[in-house]
């Protein structure tokens, strides 16, 4: 289907979860324009030959120039091929292996070493939300032996990990709304707060950079933030989880984001958490619940899918744009069933950050932590 074909349905087609309001979004970028210096996703998803095709397209248009991405291992080479030099790898599991016990012990080691040595990862990503206990129950692991972020295997990858020149990276704790729901139960899951108490001890046993991904877990609270941020100073954040970020991120007043920001400049990062697949290419049954299939089925609606997650975070960040978001958030229907449904969405403020702001959170904040490490083996901040 040609680019032009999707222009020309834009405004004919029904609204989707990724374009509720039916958007045009390659109108939408020209009318942002481009942004004040290119921009550099430290938080994304990159896979699928295609589908790597249409997100380099949407990045062409709202001015993403580098992704660090979380890519399967088996799909590395295609996308780089497809990519080059726009593409870094973050090391990451197996997430779809048949034997998820041995792809996050001993084969997440091995994998470690493969990325590092193939493809130049210099960064390890461990997945700490709450449901990995559930995960890990599910798949045959000892949970003692791999959810905590100070766990045996966790620490084993983590020492190869550094012994190679890499930092860390982690997904810790999860939305409010899930703590309020999927996770009510804390003798299990633990309190949200709990969940940063290993991940510190993480942090204080090893000399390295940290990326905590969706704006470390907590963008509901800035406080909490400041705190974690002025204990680890080697610790950074990326703004990724679009929809999570723009809904609490809309609800602060601008003042304190601001100051939250200033205070931390250089350690706030752009992100995404753009998933890319091939499975967005084509209609799949819509009870396949296989990750990321059930989110577009054709090339327009991929795009959409891409182009929404770089339009709503480039709104939020430069405009004073102040209606409901584009994108739907099941969060909003998980809380208040009886309030919202599926289509739901979130006010969606704009911040209207000032052209120097822009510029760090944009690329300079990366250019000093996550290039500096991957380019020279240094940390800026």
């Amino acid at each position: 289907m040609s680019d032009h074909s999707c222009a020309q349905r834009s405004s004919k087609r029904i609204a989707t979860q990724a374009n509720r309001l039916r958007l045009d979004y390659r109108e939408e970028a020209g009318r942002l324009g481009a942004p004040v210096r290119p921009i550099i996703d430290a938080h994304a998803h990159i896979n699928g030959e295609r589908a790597a095709q249409v997100w380099r397209e949407v990045c062409d248009l709202y001015g993403v120039e580098r992704v660090y991405s979380q890519t399967q291992l088996a799909q590395a080479e295609q996308v780089k091929e497809i990519l080059g030099d726009r593409i870094r790898f973050v090391a990451i599991p197996e997430y779809m292996s048949e034997d998820r016990k041995h792809a996050f012990t001993q084969g997440y080691l091995d994998n470690v070493i493969e990325w590092n040595e193939r493809f130049g990862a210099k960064m390890v990503k461990f997945w700490g939300a709450p449901r990995f206990l559930d995960f890990a129950e599910e798949s045959g692991l000892t949970p003692s032996e791999v959810v905590a972020f100070d766990a045996p295997w966790r620490m084993k990858i983590a020492e190869e990990a550094v012994s190679r020149g890499m930092m860390l990276m982690v997904h810790v704790a999860d939305p409010d709304t899930w703590f309020q729901t999927m996770y009510q139960d804390s003798a299990r899951y633990g309190t949200k707060a709990q969940q940063y108490e290993s991940l510190e001890r993480l942090l204080g046993a090893f000399d390295v950079p940290c990326l905590g991904a969706h704006m470390g877990g907590w963008p509901e609270d800035l406080g909490f933030l400041t705190g974690l941020l002025e204990r680890n100073p080697k610790l950074i954040l990326d703004t990724s989880a679009t929809k999570w970020i723009v809904r609490e991120l809309s609800k602060h007043p601008r003042e304190e984001l601001v100051a939250f920001l200033t205070k931390f400049e250089g350690r706030i990062l752009f992100g995404s958490d753009i998933v890319t697949s091939d499975d967005h290419m084509e209609a799949s049954d819509p009870e396949n619940k296989k990750f990321g299939s059930q989110l577009a089925g054709n090339k327009c609606e991929a795009f959409d899918l891409y182009s929404g997650r770089y339009w709503a975070q480039r709104t939020l960040w430069e405009t004073d744009y102040n209606a409901e978001s584009p994108i739907a958030d099941p969060d909003l229907a998980m809380v208040e069933p009886e309030k919202y449904d599926a289509m739901s969405a979130p006010r969606l403020v704009g911040r209207g950050l000032s052209e120097e702001m822009l510029r760090v959170l944009y690329g300079g904040a990366c250019e000093g932590t996550l290039d500096a490490w991957y380019e020279r083996g240094e940390f800026d901040h």
